[in-house]
């Protein structure tokens, strides 16, 4: 098998989900500096606003200049998952991370969203039934050591209120990102902005119907650029990663980001950096190096399948077209049935189940 062939899988899967955890990750520390100023619950509605709203500006721009999209629009059969993205990933798992972060140390909880990544793996491959192989189950064990050691006091492993919370989120977020391979064919930046201004608005509604204090606009303002930034591009890019490497491996990627938030965190909080923290830190990265470093061949076999989405003429796309073609481009095609091997992930045309 060719390097060409090999990198064409990686590319440019991995740049998406790799950009999307550092986005991400910076919104922790970031997020925990507003926190001695915002309502947690407001500051969940803020951000998520601020994604939905800064996309939506985008969004227009991209008509108004008269640039044509290549994305495929949502469906109606799309709208029950992403009502289900909406609640897990855009309402309760902010509202439990915001909380989460208020009663924990910056640089320990963004270590803890390591979890994420690996809550997501683990639903990919227990129920949606993804190739799992031992690497990248031995890189989860030294997350999830990792993540068991930020949690032990020196006798027992103890976890406190605000770790349990931001394991919750991390739960929210696994699912969240399981059932956005649903609707990953379709238009990211329409997904994310929707997603982005209903929960955003649902949390800040709440927040302010229980009795919350808006902050003032200076506050707002740096809220909604966290999100627009660290929720918004950052969602968008994860949701283009899922069409090229499947769930679990995008969440694999992904869990970069609580390094750039625990390394954030300790610059801008000025938190102390501890031997437990080196340590925990040093297993997880030895986790997401195992997974950064996995290779997935076999010879497979693909059914007839028909959709819609971006993509180029590739080997998985041999078909006829009426008129000019730009590349890339979005319409309903049909892929014949074809039997071949190479490096691949469980992305829109490698779905197949594993024993």
């Amino acid at each position: 098998m060719s390097n060409t062939s090999a990198t064409s899988h990686l590319w440019p899967g991995v740049p998406l989900a790799l950009g999307s955890a550092v986005l991400f990750g910076a919104s922790a520390p970031l997020s925990k500096l507003l926190l001695g100023s915002v309502n947690p619950w407001l500051l969940a509605g803020i951000l998520y606003l601020g994604a939905g709203l800064g996309l939506g500006g985008f969004h227009l721009g991209r008509r108004i200049v008269g640039l044509p999209s290549v994305e495929a629009p949502l469906a109606r059969k799309d709208l029950p998952w992403l009502a289900a993205v909406i609640f897990f990933g855009g309402v309760l798992g902010p509202l439990l991370l915001m909380f989460g972060l208020s009663l924990t140390s910056a640089s320990t909880g963004s270590l803890l969203l390591n979890l994420e990544g690996l809550a997501t793996m683990a639903i990919a491959w227990l129920v949606f039934r993804e190739n799992v192989d031992r690497r990248l189950l031995l890189g989860a064990l030294a997350i999830l050591a990792g993540a068991v050691l930020l949690t032990w006091n020196g006798q027992a492993v103890q976890i406190d209120l605000g770790a349990a919370l931001i394991a919750g989120a991390c739960l929210a977020w696994g699912i969240d990102n399981n059932l956005s391979r649903k609707l990953s064919s379709a238009d990211p930046v329409q997904i994310a902005m929707i997603k982005g201004v209903v929960a955003g608005a649902v949390n800040f509604s709440l927040a302010l119907a229980a009795g919350a204090t808006p902050p003032p606009p200076t506050f707002i303002l740096a809220g909604a650029v966290v999100g627009s930034l660290g929720i918004g591009a950052s969602l968008v890019m994860f949701m283009l990663g899922l069409r090229h490497l499947g769930t679990a491996r995008t969440g694999a990627y992904f869990s970069l980001a609580p390094f750039i938030g625990a390394v954030l965190a300790l610059v801008l909080v000025r938190e102390p950096l501890t031997p437990t923290l080196i340590v925990a830190g040093l297993l997880m990265g030895f986790g997401l190096w195992m997974h950064l470093t996995e290779r997935h061949v076999h010879d497979h076999a693909h059914a007839t399948l028909e959709h819609e989405h971006r993509h180029v003429h590739d080997e998985h796309h041999q078909h006829e077209h009426e008129g000019p073609v730009t590349e890339p481009h979005s319409h309903w095609h049909r892929h014949e049935p074809m039997r071949h091997s190479h490096p691949h992930y469980p992305d829109l045309h490698h779905r197949h189940r594993h024993g």
